[in-house]
């Protein structure tokens, strides 16, 4: 951990490449460079710790180990007592297609009936979720709501990346579309503490969240740009669009920040969720709109850790 820009180019001294720089605060998902080119880490340090562009959460540098693998969103809900895994759901963190460019808070999810084995999801709950709660009863904590589990899926196994008091986005979109029982009802059971009575059914099939952006980001961007086509897009057959960053005035939306829609689609197959999300995308409309064409698609190499 280094609290300045000077220790932190020091200890690049004697890491291995690629390695993770990570700031220690929350910076919308833009708070992690993964690389093995000095000169692109420097220019990270420089921009996040002296000239101060990701805010106070850029103050502290993590240096972390690179994996390599896929990532996975794996999340559950926990009463307390008890936890039932949701079904598992991978996003899509860096700003271009084929994995390109820099971090963001997030580009586009999908979750399928396959994205995991019966076997790996044992696996994960018996050797990440389980001792993870177990942990938090001895320290005498008893937590209640979602847990995010960000993980890599390494040829040793499944690692943790990180943890999330929260849904993930755009994860949650995918999640939702996919939901086929009374969110409402669950939630009471976690406060209740009876999840343990309750059987979480899923839609079969998969879902798919393409998140459309505004120009630039997650770098300076532009807001107050006129939304159209959004009704055409709703209608689109198994769509739904999630407003993220939208203003609603005089009978229109406007753009307000960098995020600005989630649109989503199921589908009996990854395939058709896909062409249904980028059908009603493509009917969508502001200046400078932007968003990645391959989402849900086979990644061609192994993914390196790129965190959130």
């Amino acid at each position: 951990m280094c609290d300045s820009a000077a220790d932190t180019l020091r200890a690049l001294e004697s890491v291995g490449w690629p390695v993770v720089i990570k700031a220690d605060g929350l910076c919308s998902g833009k708070g992690v460079l993964v690389t093995g080119s000095r000169d692109e880490a420097k220019g990270f340090i420089e921009s996040a710790m002296e000239r101060c562009e990701l805010g106070a959460g850029g103050k502290v540098m993590l240096l972390e180990e690179a994996l390599r693998g896929e990532e996975l969103s794996f999340i559950v809900l926990a009463d307390g007592e008890h936890f039932v895994p949701l079904v598992a759901a991978r996003d899509h963190k860096r700003a271009l297609d084929h994995d390109e460019g820099p971090n963001t808070g997030g580009m586009g999810a999908y979750s399928t009936d396959r994205i995991i084995s019966a076997d790996l999801e044992r696996q994960i709950i018996d050797t990440v979720v389980r001792p993870t709660f177990e942990g938090l009863a001895a320290d005498g904590l008893t937590y209640r709501g979602f847990l995010y589990f960000g993980l890599m899926l390494t040829r040793e196994g499944p690692k943790v990346l990180e943890f999330n008091c929260r849904l993930g986005d755009p994860e949650t979109q995918a999640l939702v579309a996919r939901m086929d029982f009374d969110l409402a009802e669950a939630l009471a059971a976690t406060t209740e503490g009876t999840l343990n009575r309750l059987q979480l059914q899923w839609r079969p099939g998969a879902s798919l969240c393409v998140v459309m952006v505004s120009g630039g980001y997650p770098g300076s961007y532009e807001v107050g740009k006129k939304i159209e086509g959004l009704v055409s897009a709703a209608t689109t057959p198994n769509v739904a669009v999630f407003h993220a960053a939208t203003e609603y005035r005089g009978g229109y939306y406007y753009t307000c920040s960098g995020r600005v829609l989630g649109v989503t689609a199921t589908g009996p197959t990854l395939g058709a969720a896909r062409d249904a999300a980028y059908e009603a995308a493509s009917k969508i409309r502001f200046d400078g709109a932007r968003y990645r064409r391959d989402i849900g698609l086979a990644r061609t190499a192994a993914s390196v850790v790129s965190g959130h």
